[in-house]
């Protein structure tokens, strides 16, 4: 058995490699929540319904997020009332925020609805949310007269566009949240645990900061493995580089590999940092040169094969 940790676009592109090296059915999907927000009412949960799209072969071929053939007929017409309507949810996607809503204000736990829409959509990978309970990054941000703010994560990356300074960023009611069902289970028991080529501040970090998942990591860090998301110094999707710099992490695998060496033997880099394994290697953890920008599923597929080697 598998597990990933995964955030949204780059995690799904590499999931969809995964499965294609190894039986979906065999891996667990642990996936953030902390970029989970209420939009006009309803429940949107971002990076699970990227994994669940990509996995089904519906996400929006050249975004990577959304659905294939998405209008946003819905959205436009709301602007008539006045409503705030930067976060853009089309009008296919709208039935996902619909039924989970509806099911979550029935009573339902997140897992249990992510596992029902995963069903829907033919998946037959385990997604399983981080936690039940809820958690919100929070980024504080400085303003141009010197002042401090703090936005929800989506306020800072959709509605800002990354614009302001970060400062700091928390993950707010994490340290009261329990793991889903299955979670510390599913850790326990891998042949391998794959942290996906994810935000390391902001996708990974939530998921580390549930009580009992990062020692868990750190139990079977001989069996973790990492890939990099970062590529040359830069970020490939994502406002890693924008998080990692002013929190005084360097923006590169070797940064990423401090971040992950307590509970991570083994990072996959890229053929691009290929000179600076050495500087990995001196963070304890070992470093794999392969190709890593997956600009199809074939790359993702070797890619994601590198890296199951990397710890058979």
């Amino acid at each position: 058995m598998l597990v990933a940790l995964a955030g949204g676009v780059g995690a799904a592109r590499f999931l969809r490699g995964l499965v294609r090296v190894v039986p979906p059915e065999d891996v667990t999907a642990i996936v953030n929540t902390a970029d989970d927000e209420v939009f006009h009412g309803l429940t949107v949960c971002p990076d699970l319904d990227t994994v669940t799209y990509t996995l089904a072969g519906a996400e929006h071929p050249e975004q990577g997020w959304g659905l294939e053939g998405e209008s946003f007929r819905t959205i436009d017409a709301l602007t008539r009332y006045g409503a705030d309507t930067w976060f853009r949810l089309g009008d296919l996607d709208l039935a996902t925020h619909l039924h989970r809503s509806e099911r979550l204000r029935a009573g339902a736990p997140l897992s249990t609805v992510t596992a029902d829409i995963a069903r829907a959509w033919g998946v037959t990978t385990t997604i399983v949310p981080m936690t039940d309970d809820p958690v919100s990054t929070r980024i504080t941000v400085e303003r141009p007269d010197g002042g401090l703010e703090v936005l929800r994560m989506q306020e800072w990356f959709v509605r800002e566009r990354t614009t302001p300074p970060v400062v700091a960023v928390e993950f707010d009611g994490a340290a009261t949240a329990r793991p889903a069902p299955g979670v510390l289970e599913a850790i326990a028991a891998a042949d391998t645990i794959i942290v996906c080529p994810s935000n390391p501040i902001i996708s990974i970090g939530p998921i580390l900061a549930v009580p009992g998942v990062r020692d868990a990591l750190v139990a079977r860090r001989d069996r973790v493995v990492g890939v990099s998301p970062i590529i040359a110094g830069t970020t490939v999707k994502g406002p890693a580089d924008r998080l990692m710099g002013p929190l005084g992490i360097e923006v590169s695998c070797v940064g990423v590999a401090e971040v992950y060496a307590p509970f991570c033997s083994t990072l996959v880099i890229d053929e691009r940092d290929a000179g600076r394994a050495d500087d990995v290697a001196a963070t304890g953890v070992r470093p794999v040169v392969a190709e890593t920008l997956m600009t199809d599923a074939r790359v993702a597929a070797a890619l994601a094969q590198h890296a199951l080697d990397a710890v058979a």
